[in-house]
């Protein structure tokens, strides 16, 4: 019970700082950015300033679906922040190149995220058939099995709560290059710049919510894990 509770706490609170994200994001795509320049042009002037050449910047599909691949060295910008010429646009396109700027730079953080995506991985589908054994019948932390359930359970949300962690200075770090890339040159400045800043600290406060549930449901198990001792 306990667990279910918590885990809707968190859809609950992640969906209104969702929504929240959509609101900003819509509300800053109608105003014009000061530079005026597209999200697809402002990535490419800010590839350029840093001296990056070798990352493509590509449109992909959906609403809020960009990111940067450090593998295929490619930043995919959503149709609305590719061709869009708003704060958001601007905002958005920046705050991935600030991650292929990091990428460059060797930020720790970021390398150190990169290097435990493939573990993640892993601990996501573990916990698929996890789950599947708890909805069988299987109790954690009773019985042999049970025991050995609840402390792959502790391990997977311990591995995701430390991916959330790590991501956390990873995009706020991101921003931070953004908004300041973006004042110097001029593509959002006074109320354009406090709107970007506005939209990525809400961009940010998803991670937040993200990191702070994995972090909750990891205690929650390795406590479970502790007093079953």
């Amino acid at each position: 019970m306990t667990y279910m509770i918590i885990v809707g706490v968190f859809s609950l609170i992640g969906f209104l700082v969702s929504n929240r994200l959509k609101s900003k994001f819509n509300h800053y795509s109608k105003i014009p950015s000061s530079g005026n320049a597209s999200g697809a042009e402002v990535a490419k002037q800010m590839l350029t300033h840093f001296g990056i050449h070798n990352v493509k910047i590509v449109q992909g599909q959906g609403m809020l679906t960009d990111h940067y691949n450090p593998m295929s060295m490619t930043i995919s910008l959503s149709p609305e922040v590719y061709q869009g010429r708003s704060i958001a646009s601007a905002a958005v396109a920046a705050h991935e190149c600030g991650h292929a700027v990091q990428h460059a730079e060797a930020y720790a953080a970021l390398k150190m995220r990169s290097a435990i995506v493939p573990v993640v991985g892993i601990s996501s589908r573990i916990q698929q058939f996890l789950f599947m054994g708890m909805m069988v019948g299987f109790g954690v932390g009773s019985g042999a099995f049970g025991n050995l359930l609840l402390i792959a359970l502790t391990i997977t949300f311990g591995i995701t709560a430390l991916f959330s962690l790590i991501t956390l200075p990873v995009e706020f770090d991101a921003s931070k290059r953004a908004l300041l890339w973006l004042d110097e040159t001029g593509n959002t400045t006074g109320e354009a710049y406090d709107g970007a800043k506005d939209a990525l600290t809400w961009a940010a406060m998803t991670y937040i919510v993200s990191a702070i549930s994995a972090l909750v449901m990891f205690l929650f198990f390795f406590l479970r894990m502790m007093g079953s001792d």
